[in-house]
């Protein structure tokens, strides 16, 4: 009899065990995927945005103000980075979304976006992210930084303005309604700009090439909307099916 209730009793730590670790591997997954999008009914979206016209000479910033950002910098020249043109014509820091088509409240990423102060500039210059999607904010610098962010008023999303020293803990922060964009800046260094653009479902934000790329895009039909600080908005639409990337090119023009 003892033997039996001890193969009993040893079963049902069994069974508990593996519903804990099922659990686990659940929590996980919500954690890291939180919207589950097959092959057989998801794309993908690819392209380039190009400059045309000569690319404008960006403007040499002044860090005299502060010797530590100087230093930060070892003796390179930063400049401002509104219109970012790459040796083949890419244009830089464009955001690419899809503006029109998606049903509900459309994917969101679980994942952090990092926004980072280094060389006393914003690190991207331009970063998207979802509703609800975390963002860090990190200051790498060797002073203190004064975030301060200027949503649109009466848009869903708040502005604030926190001080942040050097190696201070990170800010956490969700931003829970469409913008695009909202201008970011530091009270302590006047020339320290940069945006949080906040969209729905898949996007992308373009590299030095000018390149980007949309996964996990639902099968359909949208309007896809390339985003750039100094010129505005370009709209194109686009058909995503499944089995082949679905291309889109933008150029901006040079006034």
């Amino acid at each position: 009899m003892k033997g039996h209730w001890r193969i009993a009793v040893g079963a049902m730590i069994v069974m508990l065990a593996a519903g804990v670790l099922r659990w686990s591997t659940i929590a996980v997954e919500s954690l890291w995927s939180p919207t589950r999008i097959s092959a057989a009914t998801a794309g993908q979206i690819t392209g380039m945005v190009k400059f045309d016209g000569a690319a404008p000479r960006l403007k040499p910033i002044d860090m005299s103000g502060d010797p530590s950002c100087a230093q930060t910098r070892g003796g390179s020249q930063a400049t401002a980075e509104n219109v970012v043109v790459g040796a083949n014509g890419g244009l830089a820091n464009v955001v690419v979304y899809i503006s029109q088509g998606l049903s509900g409240a459309g994917p969101v990423s679980s994942q952090p976006v990092r926004l980072g102060q280094k060389g006393c500039q914003y690190v991207p210059h331009v970063v998207a992210v979802n509703p609800g999607q975390p963002m860090t904010i990190t200051n790498d610098d060797k002073t203190t930084h004064n975030i301060h962010t200027a949503p649109k008023p009466d848009g869903g999303n708040k502005g604030w303005n926190r001080s942040q020293l050097t190696g201070g803990p990170a800010i956490d922060v969700k931003w829970p309604a469409e913008e695009v964009a909202i201008p970011v800046k530091c009270n302590v260094h006047p020339w320290m700009r940069g945006y949080i653009v906040v969209v729905k479902g898949p996007y992308s934000v373009t590299n030095s090439a000018g390149s980007f790329s949309l996964d996990g895009v639902p099968l359909g039909t949208y309007t896809l909307t390339a985003w750039q600080e100094t010129y505005g908005t370009q709209t194109q639409s686009i058909t995503v099916t499944a089995g082949k990337p679905a291309m889109a090119n933008f150029t901006f023009k040079a006034k």
